[in-house]
């Protein structure tokens, strides 16, 4: 099976280009990845070894390029970037494919964007893991302003704001349009309340690093929902935990324990093997 960074492809929804790729095994049950803020379908899940670790597994590997970010399109006012609209693109892509449902995977804004998909078509979501976001899903991941502020800086010398250079850099990195970014996180962080985190009735696993001093307390989230459990990603922050081995293989137990048919054996293999 061919696991090098895969081809994208595009559709349309709501007057906007939404990149994707499809990969992994075609026959597998399939797994959608929706990626976190100045990030990318690449930077989050094909560079540290998700759609390598998926599609070996058994798992089709769909995943998309939040718009703003990627290779779609990039608006820059801040209205296109409710968690809502980002949840829509990403139920659009399931619908465009042809497939009623799947296991959904979101990291850190990906989290909040999941947990929205899972709220409002909860036929299209058959589990759920949120990685890199916790409590602060209802209760706030602190001050962004000055992200937005970083991100439409001059340059990084002109950034004195430490959670700020952080991402300025990042989205430096990865050659984000910065100015939909800073339209991007002023709008994206709408909380969802503890009452509908606890109508999100599938099963789900929360993953936070024990060095993330942005996503709060993943237990704290998983104890407001009927079916989550949560894991301690150990030493790693907010950015190193997304690529954790551990990580990767709490993900496929939780898949197996959970999926049907061909792709679950071959998750249920690789974990014995």
């Amino acid at each position: 099976m061919d696991l090098s960074p895969p081809p994208f492809s595009s559709f349309r929804h709501e007057g906007l280009d939404i990149a994707f790729f499809d990969a992994g095994d075609p026959a597998g049950a399939p797994v959608l990845l929706i990626h976190g803020f100045a990030s990318s379908a690449s930077v989050n899940w094909v560079f540290p070894g998700w759609l390598k670790t998926l599609g070996e597994a058994g798992y089709r590997v769909i995943a998309l390029d939040n718009r703003g970010h990627g290779a779609s399109s990039k608006p820059t006012d801040p209205a296109f970037y409710r968690p809502e609209a980002m949840a829509g693109d990403a139920a659009a892509l399931l619908t465009h494919l042809g497939l009623g449902s799947a296991h959904v995977m979101g990291y850190s804004m990906g989290a909040r964007i999941s947990a929205f998909l899972a709220l409002a078509h909860p036929d299209r979501v058959r589990t759920l893991v949120l990685g890199g976001l916790g409590i602060g899903m209802v209760t706030g991941v602190g001050d962004w302003d000055p992200i937005a502020d970083a991100l439409l800086a001059p340059s990084l010398d002109d950034v004195t704001h430490e959670r700020g250079r952080m991402f300025r850099m990042f989205a430096d990195q990865t050659k984000s349009d910065r100015p939909a970014l800073a339209a991007c996180i002023a709008t994206s962080r709408t909380l969802l309340s503890a009452a509908e985190m606890g109508r999100i009735d599938v099963p789900t696993l929360i993953g936070v690093g024990t060095k993330d001093d942005i996503a709060g307390s993943g237990q704290a989230l998983a104890d407001l929902m009927p079916q989550a459990v949560a894991i301690d990603i150990l030493n790693r922050d907010h950015m190193l935990a997304v690529g954790d081995r551990v990580f990767k293989a709490a993900v496929l137990a939780f898949l197996a324990e959970h999926a049907t048919g061909h792709a679950a054996g071959h998750a249920a293999r690789n974990q014995e093997g």
